[in-house]
């Protein structure tokens, strides 16, 4: 799955301080990786535009932190993370594939569970679905287009793209945020980090490709027990895909949580996940 550097330091490091290196996916692209806690790995997913610098995955991280060695790692084209073009769903699915290959080797052979939210979670049933070995799988709110006759790429991936080939990445962010219905007053409220979004906005159209290319076929070889979380604050659109998506899947449960709009708790949410993995 790809070489690891500095994997000695990792392992010596392991703890409530985070501790970083680079693993090589099997294009030959860095995948900057973050580990933190001890237990069994898990490995967290960071949705559309989330890296390690602009994410919501490090406080749920720390809370794992007790029960799990968990992971996180700038998706390609994210952070400190490499690009190599062209762009494929597979080469996420191999960059994932690397950053778990890494943490079942440190752990000594122990296969992780994978925690993936929003888009990042539509990546990790394509992993499992490819044979990547993850044990279980826990999904926040993945996204679902129901419409399995919709074109092979969507007119809101095409709109993506071409503001992005055009060099506006600030309007190819707008656009996908409003295209995704994230609510106004919390967009305002992004402020200055806006910025830090509009520097990755070309990988949005790596998160609009994944979605356009997860259709209900994929469901049935997703054959890993799995739990599919919604917010109890979220629209009915995220809350209803949940529910369907954990309907369609061959072993797994539904559950809401206490929440906003897409976003519960990071003390809930590691509940919820050490409740479902175990300890």
């Amino acid at each position: 799955m790809g070489d690891v550097d500095g994997e000695e330091a990792a392992v010596a490091g392991r703890g409530t301080e985070p501790v970083e290196g680079v693993v090589t996916s099997a294009d030959g692209t860095a995948i900057a990786w973050q580990r933190i806690g001890s237990g069994r790995p898990l490995v967290l997913v960071e949705p559309a535009g989330g890296y390690r610098d602009f994410g919501s995955l490090l406080p749920l991280a720390r809370a794992l932190a007790g029960d799990r060695t968990a992971y996180r790692y700038d998706r390609r084209g994210r952070g400190l993370s490499g690009n190599t073009p062209p762009y494929a769903v597979e080469r996420e699915i191999e960059d994932l594939a690397a950053v778990a290959d890494a943490a079942r080797t440190a752990a000594g052979g122990a296969v992780p569970v994978v925690y993936g939210t929003s888009s990042g979670a539509l990546l990790a049933m394509h992993a499992v679905a490819a044979g990547v070995a993850i044990d279980r799988l826990v999904l926040f709110e993945p996204p679902l287009d129901p419409d399995d006759d919709r074109p092979a790429e969507t007119p809101f991936t095409a709109e993506i793209r071409r503001l992005v080939a055009e060099g506006r990445r600030s309007a190819a962010a707008d656009a996908f945020l409003a295209g995704v219905g994230v609510p106004e007053e919390l967009v305002e409220g992004m402020g200055p980090a806006k910025a830090q979004l509009d520097a990755v906005a070309d990988t949005l159209v790596h998160d609009c490709v994944i979605s356009d290319a997860t259709r209900s076929p994929l469901f049935a070889d997703v054959r890993v027990p799995t739990l599919v979380l919604d917010s109890e604050g979220s629209s009915e659109d995220l809350t209803g895909w949940a529910a369907s998506v954990a309907a369609a899947l061959p072993d797994a449960v539904h559950r809401s949580l206490s929440g906003g709009w897409h976003g519960v708790a990071e003390a809930d949410l590691a509940a919820a996940v050490v409740a479902f993995v175990g300890g």
